[in-house]
This record gives C-alpha cells, structure tokens and sequence, in this order.
C-alpha cells in the first residue's frame, strides 16, 4: 500500500452525521423468490420484518423506514455489463417459455439451473434489492441519516457479467461504488457471511478508495472456492483485498476470535470515511449449506464491534446488510432482528423470550414449508454464552483456526503498517 493510502482520511462532514437510523423496507422485496425448493426462501425476509416489529425496534426513537425503488440500468451499469442486464431482462419477461437455445444463452450469464433459475420479474426484484441499498446509502452521505441497515440486501456473489450463488445484482458493490461516486474518500468493506465475498472483491478489485475485507469458510471446502490470503488487490490497488479464510466446524469462540484478530486493527490502520458490512446468518450452526457452528451470542458480539468500529473511525457512518442465510425460519429472523437492535440502540438480551405474535408466524412458516417444528427456539439467543481468548492471550500453533488467522495477518497486516506479531 501506498503512502498516499496511509495518509489520514477525511474526517466525517462538519457536525458530525445526523442521529437517525434508516431500516429499508417494502414488501415487494419478498418477490426476489426463486420458487418453493429454493434454499433462499423470502420468507427469512418478512419473518425478519416481522420480529423486528413485534420486537418495537421499528419505533424506537429516529428509526425511519427507507425506500426501496427500482434500480435503473443507468445505476446497475456502475458495476455491471449491459450484455448481463439485458440478459437479466430477458429472462425475467421470458422465463416461462425460453427455448433450449436461449436458456443456453441465459447459462452463459448465469441464470439457470439449481443456483439462480430465472423466474417472472427476475428483473425488478434484483433491481428493487440495488435500489434499496441505494436509497441507504445515500441517506449516510448526504447526513441525513447516520446508520441504515437493508437486510434483504447483501446480494455479495453477482459478478458483473454474471449471476451466481442466488445473487442476481450486486447491491453491496453498487452501495460501495455510489459512496465512492458521490464524494466519500474511502469506503471499507466487511463481509461476515460464510461463504467469501467474491462478487463484490472483484467488482472493486481494482479500486484503491475500496477496502474489501472477508472472513469466511476456506475456499479450499465451500462454494465459492475463492478467497485465499495470498489475494490481495489488482495492480492499482495492492492490499486492498483482504481475506481471511477459516477452516471447517470453526465454533462461535473461534469465528469471534478471528474476526476480534483481524478485523478492528485493519480498520483502524484503513481509517475509512464509511463502513459497509455484511452479516450473512449461513454461519450459523443449523445452517444446512456451510460448516461452521457459530451461535446467535457470536453473531451479536459481531454487530456490536462493527457498531463500535463505525463510532470510533468514521462517525458512526454505517450501513449494515443482510446475506446469506439458509435455516430461514429458526435462525435468520433473530439475527438480522439482533442487527436491527444493535443499529438503532440497545442490542436484544439473548434470553429473553420471542414474542407470542412473532412464534405464531414462525409457526405458520414452518407448516407451509414443511419444516418440522422446533419448539425449543423461543428466545432471541442460543443459551450459549461466549467465552472468547482473545488474540493477546497468545497463539496455539496446534490450532488450525490460529494458523489461519496468523497467515491472514501475515498476508494483510504489512500492507497497512501493521505488525502481524504485535497488532
């Protein structure tokens, strides 16, 4: 990294961001469904908004609802190729009666199949998501809002000329390009989603004022099969990208550990003007599409540190999303409702009980996707408290998690004036 790039960033506009917190909503993003077998069911969506209501965070003081419009293809084309809207299109007005050759040429984009199959308003829907993300952000730069939170957002897998991983549009990338595009000096990037953050490393691969970090499951055993430490950045941009990649069945002490090791020390040293983060719930222990067990107690003690890094570096400007999440009934209602708390003030207790109205409706989701009941989850929380060693305790050269984590600091810490050693 460049001395220009360790220079000071600017500090936040004059007078500091507004107070108020933005939660984007509209229940037209439940139409972002790629039918009843998908692992991505929007059901986690409005499962999440009604927690979230139940729970009062929707009236505490300042929380504003944002909008979510339709993106245009104008706004679409910061990040993604013309030839793949277009595509996108067709096959959002076409899905029903595409002939073998032009689902072919729909694969080439990648829509199709298991992963992303097309569906009626493919389009608008994924557009409606960027919009979103869209409208969060620019409520931050603009002061009028200091915190916002699009948890149907964090779409991180879109490329730009491709679809891939349930993930049409890109919203996290075109969020971070919007920030960047509209004045702010550096942005930072934290994705906390199981599965690496490839979408949105490559559509800012190139750009020095966009810090991507990701802290996932190796690529060496999950989709995407990217995200090694040795990846760090294109040529006008070295150190930019950074990763950290975690082995299998990595527990909640250990996913808190290495993001405690790694992630406040790089952004401190980045020193960004914004923060975007990424709260995918698919590391969680019943998730059935990864191979971590990490527990709602860790996935708060997340949001909280995210919350205080966004204090202490850039103003509290911050805008949370959503992700992945597969277990949608039993888990990722609680934890992007946890995230919805943390942003707009005091975090859930994770012992106390759901509301009544909010276990009747997970109830009812249950019985129409034919799940079968889990009468033991009626609280915010696990019941498993953390009990973290945090990195200054020292390192266990035994332990594949430490070995990973050191490598990554091995791999990034330089590049931003850190000593991996001591930092």
């Amino acid at each position: 990294m460049s001395a220009d790039a360790l220079r000071p960033a600017p500090a936040p506009p004059a007078g500091g961001p507004a107070a108020g917190v933005g939660i984007v909503w509209d229940e037209a993003l439940c139409e972002y469904d790629f039918g009843p077998y998908h692992p991505m069911a929007p059901v986690r969506l409005s499962l999440t908004h009604q927690l979230a209501r139940s729970a009062g965070l929707l009236e505490r003081p300042g929380v504003q609802i944002l909008p979510a419009p339709v993106a245009t293809d104008q706004q679409l084309a910061q990040v993604h190729e013309g030839s793949f809207i277009a595509a996108v299109r067709h096959a959002s007005e076409a899905a029903d009666e595409l002939t073998a050759e032009q689902y072919g040429e729909l694969i080439r984009h990648g829509i199709g199949g298991d992963d992303v199959p097309p569906f009626p308003g493919m389009h608008t829907a994924s557009a409606r998501i960027v919009g979103g993300a869209l409208a969060a952000v620019d409520a931050i730069v603009q002061g009028r809002l200091r915190r916002a939170v699009h948890f149907a957002g964090g779409l991180h897998h879109a490329k730009p000329a491709s679809a891939s991983g349930f993930c049409v549009y890109n919203d996290a990338a075109l969020a971070v390009r919007r920030a960047l595009d509209t004045g702010e000096e550096r942005v930072m990037y934290v994705d906390l989603d199981v599965h690496h953050g490839d979408g949105v490393e490559r559509a800012l691969w190139n750009e020095p004022r966009a810090i991507t970090l990701s802290v996932h499951q190796s690529g060496e055993h999950l989709f995407p099969g990217s995200g090694f430490v040795q990846d760090s950045g294109g040529p006008d941009a070295p150190g930019t990208a950074i990763n950290v990649p975690l082995p299998p069945r990595t527990t909640a002490d250990g996913w808190v550990r290495a993001i405690r090791a790694t992630v406040p020390a790089l952004v401190r040293a980045v020193r960004p003007t914004l923060l975007v983060t990424q709260h995918g719930a698919d590391t969680h222990r019943r998730d059935p599409l990864a191979d971590f067990s990490v527990t709602l107690e860790a996935h708060r003690e997340a949001m909280l540190l995210m919350r205080e890094l966004a204090e202490e570096v850039c103003g509290g400007r911050w805008l949370a999303l959503g992700g992945g999440g597969y277990a949608v009934v039993d888990v990722v209602p609680r934890s992007w409702a946890q995230l919805i708390a943390v942003a707009t003030g005091e975090p859930l207790d994770p012992a106390a009980a759901l509301p009544a109205d909010y276990l009747a409706a997970a109830a009812a989701a249950r019985t129409a996707h034919g799940l079968s009941p889990e009468p033991g989850i009626l609280t915010y929380g696990d019941g498993t408290p953390l009990a973290v060693r945090d990195w200054e305790q020292g390192f266990d050269p035994e332990s594949a998690l430490d070995r990973s984590v050191q490598a990554a600091r091995r791999a990034a810490f330089p590049e931003w004036g850190l000593d991996p050693f001591l930092d």
